[in-house]
C-alpha cells in the first residue's frame, strides 16, 4: 500500500528530563513545545521552529540511570552555517565535559563534523557542509 508519509518524531527515554530539555535547548535549535506528567513520568516534545522533527523525551518514574540509545555511531544530526559554529560549538561542549568526538573534516558528503553527548549519553553531531 503506498500512502503519503512523512517522519514525525523519534522517541527517546531519559533519566533526568529537565537535564536532558536544558541540555537540547542549550546545545540545538530545538525548544520545548509540549509537557506532560501522569502517574507513570513525565513527557516533553522538543522541535525546531519549522516542526519539521519533533524529538520526544519520556522519563520513567523509576528511570535512575542513563539509558544511551544513541551511540556509538548512532546519532541525530544537526546543521550549521559555518566551521566556526562547530568549533564554537564544540568548544562550548568540551568546557561543559560532554565532547564526544572532536572537530574533524571527514570526506563528501560528510563535511565538517563534531558531536556533543546528551545527559544520557546520547550523540549528537553538528555539521557543516552536509547536504541532505
Amino acid at each position: 500500500i503506498v500512502m503519503p508519509a512523512r517522519l514525525t518524531h523519534l522517541a527517546l527515554p531519559c533519566h533526568d528530563l529537565d537535564a536532558t530539555i536544558e541540555w537540547y535547548q542549550r546545545y540545538t535549535p530545538l525548544r520545548e513545545i509540549h509537557h506532560r506528567q501522569d502517574s507513570e513520568g513525565a513527557v516533553a516534545w522538543l522541535s525546531s521552529e519549522d516542526h519539521g522533527m519533533v524529538l520526544v523525551f519520556i522519563q520513567k518514574n523509576d528511570a535512575d540511570e542513563p539509558l544511551p540509545i544513541l551511540g556509538p555511531l548512532a546519532h541525530l544530526g544537526v546543521s550549521l552555517d559555518s566551521t566556526d559554529q562547530v568549533d564554537l560549538i564544540a568548544e562550548r561542549g568540551n568546557q561543559d565535559g560532554c565532547l564526544a568526538w572532536e572537530p574533524k573534516l571527514e570526506p563528501d558528503p560528510v563535511g565538517y563534523i563534531c558531536a556533543l553527548a546528551d545527559p544520557d549519553g546520547n550523540l549528537v553531531e553538528f555539521s557543516y557542509g552536509q547536504e541532505l
